[in-house]
């Protein structure tokens, strides 16, 4: 079984983004992307009421990591610390070696590669530094960004789940990626 082990934050940078731990600061930002139904479109999570809902996420993040059951970044501009978005693991199952990712970002910075440079370097850094084998991605079938950008970076499309989420009083089908380490 695979030992996680995230007391200590990843700090990473690239070319244009910085991902680091997300603080209190965040939670107006937050807020603002929790709350915009462009983000939330195909994220099955209440959309954020209050500000009271993405001070929460933040402190439940937190949580998660302090338990080692999953991992989530602020990603910002690499000259500019506002939160823009936000990446991470979770779902982790240890006992196989797979955690799941998932991902919002910004309208303002949609269609510029900056989703596609930040998953990029957290997929590495799950495969090198966390020793995931395999790294998974559920989107809905019908939200083509998000799948044209798993299939740049290199994940494959394992299938589609029918009928598997039950969100708003129906059931939704699932679009499963995968990416594995030596892929």
């Amino acid at each position: 079984m695979q030992v996680l082990d995230f007391s200590v934050f990843p700090d990473l940078r690239t070319d244009r983004l910085r991902l680091r731990e997300m603080r209190a600061d965040d939670t107006d930002r937050l807020f603002a992307l929790r709350s915009d139904p462009r983000v939330m479109r195909h994220i099955g999570r209440p959309i954020a009421q209050e500000r009271a809902d993405a001070r929460e996420l933040i402190d439940r993040n937190a949580a998660i990591r302090a338990s080692n059951e999953g991992l989530t970044w602020a990603i910002t501009l690499a000259d500019d610390d506002t939160l823009i978005g936000t990446i991470g693991f979770y779902r982790l199952k240890p006992e196989h070696w797979t955690g799941e990712v998932g991902y919002l970002l910004d309208p303002a910075h949609w269609g510029k590669g900056l989703m596609r440079e930040a998953l990029e370097h957290i997929t590495e850094h799950g495969f090198t530094a966390i020793g995931f084998h395999r790294i998974e991605a559920i989107t809905a079938p019908d939200n083509t960004a998000s799948r044209a950008l798993l299939e740049r970076c290199g994940y494959r499309l394992d299938g589609i789940m029918r009928g598997n989420y039950h969100w708003e009083g129906r059931q939704l089908d699932s679009a499963v990626y995968g990416r594995l380490i030596g892929d």
